[in-house]
């Protein structure tokens, strides 16, 4: 049997495949969708170098 916690909430989740769990790796779907809006509201951020600026980017040729 697997033992897991939700990541939303911590909730312990117990299942012996992942097909009895629809919403895996959350709890539930409430907890899916918070997720989700944290990842809309840029709660979350992936770790690497901040993007380039306009200035630092290479002038386009028109021609």
């Amino acid at each position: 049997m697997n033992q897991v916690r939700c990541p939303t909430c911590q909730a312990p989740m117990s299942f012996q495949a992942r097909s009895e769990w629809p919403d895996f790796p959350f709890c539930s779907l409430k907890c899916r969708r918070v997720d989700l809006n944290r990842w809309f509201k840029e709660s979350y951020r992936v770790g690497g170098d901040e993007s380039p600026s306009e200035k630092d980017l290479p002038a386009e040729d028109d021609s």
